[in-house]
């Protein structure tokens, strides 16, 4: 046995040593030079934003226009969403995307705070707001303090009020503005929206705190109105967006990977028609936003009549239409295309009707008119000199005329046009026969199936608060 051992232990020594040389540098030769292994706060940054802004325009397609009259299904044979027909399943994609992204927008802002950066610290606090605001306003009651902290053990997460959210969202937006320094360089990349300018991403901060302001303006209790006139009237210390140029507006240049997110431009025209509503409007103000947003429609002598659109919730068979209807253009989907997230335009709206709520016509009157042109402009079009000649077009005093513009301003901007229409009630929609729901606007998205199978007590916690899971369920800053 010792004679054995005497053999068998020098084999073993030199198999070790055999075994440490060959091993010596296998972590640095077995890593993968193209997968990234720290995150810098710049890393999710683009992807984040590019696949946010993208999913929000698929949003405003299929569920936005619908709602807000701006296109429909035709031939529509079945209720379809413009007849106010939503189900359980509108709203899975929304849910299940925001909390994929909203993950990224967390590691961005632990990367930053570990990097000790505070303009990227800044960024992650308002893309989570952003994101956050379009969740809660679609759902109510959602996930957020627990939310996607699965690796802490928390996969049923509690949720949180709308007023929770709001409140949340609101200072942090106000943390941001306070974060950002504009003689720091951004240095983990250029991103695809600013381009690295600091003032406008502190632009955007403010910018979205004035449109989270306005939407809960008829909640006394977050004191909206005095909190926007701070906004409002000190810029040196809430700068927001003054022109285009500045605007939270993602160009896609085509080029990948800024392509746009429609594969096909013939799938965005296919079984689709523009709304009455939406051009029968524009008509009226002779509105040079016409030839941008849709083709003309055509008589049975396949001759142009102008721009003439379908009635959302119409009844009988298509036969009843002798004409061939408007189309939204593919070119709105084709790029070199227009991304809105928060714009120019709306701002300017957002203080015609601070303006006006206040008394100060005058005031209300500039910056409805400059709304107006901005918006007229972000879609390439010339701004007519005459254009607030015409009586229909020329601010009234009135809210009606501050939000039909609106209303065109936030074309193409996610659900924006049916939040604020849930707010004010405006534009006022013609309510077609064959409409569902009893011709009320649904004022919410159902929770997905996956909630009530995965996440049932604090489902069934967050509708009885709510008082149910129907998409009649008001928000918590509706009138």
């Amino acid at each position: 046995m010792k004679q054995i051992t005497r053999y068998i232990v020098p084999a073993l020594a030199s198999a070790a040593l055999l075994l440490g040389a060959c091993t010596k540098g296998f972590e640095k030769i077995n890593t993968d030079p193209n997968k990234i292994s720290i995150i810098s706060p710049g890393t999710l940054l683009n992807p984040t934003l590019y696949e946010l802004a993208a999913f929000n325009m698929q949003k405003a397609d299929d569920i936005t226009f619908d709602l807000m009259q701006v296109a429909l299904n035709f031939p529509s044979p079945t209720p379809g969403m413009h007849r106010y027909d939503v189900n359980e399943g509108t709203g899975s994609s929304t849910w299940s995307t925001y909390y994929r992204w909203l993950k990224n927008i967390r590691e961005i802002r632990e990367a930053a705070v570990a990097a000790g950066d505070p303009n990227y610290a800044a960024i992650a606090l308002t893309l989570n707001a952003w994101v956050y605001a379009n969740l809660t306003d679609c759902f109510g009651s959602v996930p957020m303090e627990e939310a996607i902290r699965a690796d802490e053990g928390i996969i049923q997460p509690r949720y949180n009020t709308q007023e929770e959210i709001y409140r949340t969202i609101i200072a942090d937006l106000d943390s941001a503005n306070r974060l950002f320094n504009t003689s720091r360089a951004m240095t983990f990349g250029t991103d695809i929206l600013f381009g690295n300018n600091v003032t406008n991403w502190k632009r955007f901060c403010n910018s979205l705190q004035m449109r989270l302001l306005l939407r809960v303006s008829a909640r006394p209790e977050m004191n909206a109105w005095t909190r926007l006139d701070s906004i409002i009237n000190n810029p040196t210390k809430y700068p927001v967006f003054n022109a285009n140029t500045e605007a939270a507006v993602l160009k896609l240049t085509g080029v990948y990977p800024l392509s746009s997110p429609w594969g096909r431009p013939q799938d965005f025209t296919t079984g689709r028609a523009a709304a009455q509503f939406f051009l029968d409007s524009l008509n009226v103000l002779n509105d040079p936003r016409r030839a941008r947003f849709a083709s003309q429609a055509k008589d049975l002598n396949n001759v142009n009549i102008g721009y003439k659109g379908i009635p959302s919730g119409y009844t009988g068979s298509e036969s009843q239409f002798n004409f061939t209807p408007s189309n939204l253009l593919q070119a709105l989907i084709s790029a070199p295309m227009t991304c809105p997230i928060l714009t120019y335009a709306e701002v300017e709206f957002i203080k015609a009707e601070f303006y006006h709520r206040s008394q100060r016509h005058d005031l209300a009157r500039a910056a409805y008119e400059k709304g107006v042109k901005a918006a007229v402009e972000q879609w390439g079009a010339t701004m007519p000199a005459t254009y607030f000649s015409n009586a229909s077009a020329a601010y009234n005093g009135t809210l009606q005329r501050i939000h039909l513009q609106k209303y065109y301003a936030l074309f193409f901007n996610d659900y924006q046009q049916w939040f604020e229409y849930r707010r004010t009630g405006l534009p006022v929609l013609p309510q077609g026969p064959g409409m569902l729901n009893g011709g009320v606007m649904p004022s919410r998205l159902i929770y997905p199936v996956s909630q009530r199978i995965y996440n049932l007590e604090h489902y069934n916690s967050a509708v009885s608060q709510m008082g149910g899971d129907h998409i009649n369920i008001k928000a918590w800053w509706q009138q």
